[in-house]
């Protein structure tokens, strides 16, 4: 429970050198689900996202193209800005950009921070480098000589004098907050990952580069000649977009005071649980709550959706083709909370049939045409908060309990309906009748709201229908021959 009943969650932020892709639309419909909920439980909510917009891959990918940097990422930013409405997003969401000036300053400030602490020094520095991951790799991280994440770059050898964070020295510390909050990584298993990596020693890695080499990043403090490298930058946007540096007020409701909650994939594991955790400790500020990483959204094949390979589905096609909530239910329900989980249009598509048009829809329908026809007044619902047990559904992190949860209340009237059939006791019982068509739509309503975090603008549809006793003038999901 949050000290002051204020919550804080935020997304990884994505790279902007390409569309977004299913992968990405999965992390945030997640975490907007569980800033939904928080509300519905009467929290003060700071829901952030954004793009990640320096980094050597960025510059090297509009040098490509023939393009300024900044005109690149400004337009690739904008796609990602489009997800709000495209994903049925909050409508208070941040999104925070790295090259936004506020962030740039905080990020100065950070490495400042860090540095007067004694957690910077600079060094020669020669290593193996993922530009895909934007990592340090070594030999044991690499099959073939090739990252297993991103096989078709290359590795590149960078011999170079950098400024270094002194990782290593802060290993033990990592590891007492570890013991300390048992429940900081969400699954248990990628929590066993990354005390096993941190068990095993930490090296001190590389935070900047020679801005003759690679000029689009946040100029060092101090150090005209030096850029900080990419994450050191970017993972500072998570106080950043509470106004860490310049807005004490908002860092310490929701940051200090709140529980932050960090949502991203398995490939950030080392970064969010253990490196930026690091940063905090040399900054002298508070860890995160819980870190929940996912699974990889995977292609044909159960090869991770990437935009190195090619295998990505568009999130802007799938919507066109079946809509916002029908995105937002697959995401959520049918792909594994934790585990890679295939993504295929098939799959999509069966999914959407039975449990969206056959499903939900079906049952709307069918229950508001016998309201109607047979109740004159709207049925009188209760207001009466949801049940506890569904609350605790969400503290595990895993949707698929959730989505399982309401879909067995959605059979379970399927088969009163069938077993009880008011549509034939009406003819001969109408008081009766009457009576078991009022406990299906107040059923139906509670159902509603519990979609209210998964499916919100259904959720609200059905909620209105049975306010007005009235079908849907159109059907909520239509089938897909």
């Amino acid at each position: 429970m949050a000290k002051h009943n204020n919550f804080y969650i935020t997304t990884t932020l994505p790279y902007v050198n390409a569309e977004p892709h299913v992968g990405f639309a999965m992390e945030i419909i997640r975490a907007d689900a569980i800033a939904r909920v928080k509300k519905l439980q009467g929290y003060t909510v700071f829901f952030n996202t954004g793009t990640d917009e320096h980094g050597q891959k960025l510059y090297d990918e509009a040098t490509k193209e023939g393009k300024d940097v900044q005109e690149y990422v400004d337009f690739y930013s904008e796609k990602f800005k489009g997800l709000k409405d495209l994903l049925g997003l909050s409508e208070d969401i941040h999104f925070i950009r790295t090259t936004d000036k506020h962030h740039e300053q905080a990020a100065q400030e950070f490495w400042r921070r860090c540095d007067a602490h004694g957690y910077i020094y600079k060094k020669q520095y020669h290593a193996k480098y993922c530009v895909g991951c934007e990592l340090e790799k070594t030999d044991s991280e690499l099959v073939d000589g090739k990252c297993p994440i991103h096989p078709r770059k290359d590795i590149e050898v960078i011999e170079e004098e950098n400024y270094f964070f002194k990782f290593s020295a802060l290993q033990e510390k990592l590891l007492q907050f570890y013991k300390e909050n048992p429940n900081f990584v969400v699954p248990d298993f990628r929590f066993n990952e990354i005390k096993s990596f941190v068990e095993r020693g930490l090296q001190d890695f590389s935070i900047s580069r020679l801005k003759s080499k690679m000029s689009w990043g946040v100029e060092v403090p101090g150090d005209s000649e030096h850029v900080m490298y990419v994450w050191f930058d970017a993972l500072v946007n998570y106080i950043s977009t509470l106004g860490w540096s310049e807005n004490r007020e908002q860092f310490e409701e929701f940051w200090v005071n709140g529980t932050p909650v960090q949502y991203c994939g398995k490939d950030n594991l080392r970064q969010q649980t253990a490196m930026w955790q690091a940063m905090l400790m040399a900054a002298d500020l508070p860890q995160t709550n819980t870190v929940v990483i996912d699974g990889f959204a995977t292609g044909e094949g159960g090869i991770k959706m990437s935009k190195s390979i090619g295998n990505v589905i568009n999130p802007y096609d799938v919507v066109n083709e079946y809509g916002t909530e029908a995105l937002r239910y697959f995401a959520l329900v049918e792909m594994s909370a934790f585990e890679d989980s295939p993504f295929t249009m098939e799959r999509f598509k069966d999914a959407y049939n039975s449990k969206l048009a056959n499903g939900i829809g079906n049952l709307t329908s069918r229950i508001l045409k016998m309201a109607e026809t047979h109740i004159a007044e709207p049925v009188e619902i209760s207001n009466e908060s949801l049940d506890d047990s569904y609350f605790k559904l969400y503290e595990g992190y895993d949707m698929t309990k959730v989505g399982e949860y309401i879909w067995n209340e959605i059979s379970s009237m399927d088969a009163f309906i069938q077993e009880t059939t008011p549509f034939k006791v009406i003819k001969t019982d109408f008081e009766k009748g009457r009576d078991l068509i009022k406990q299906l739509v107040v059923r139906l309503y509670s159902v509603a709201r519990m979609l209210n975090p998964i499916l919100p603008d259904t959720s609200l549809k059905i909620m209105n229908a049975i306010k007005a006793n009235k079908m849907p003038e159109a059907s909520l999901f239509v089938r897909k021959d």
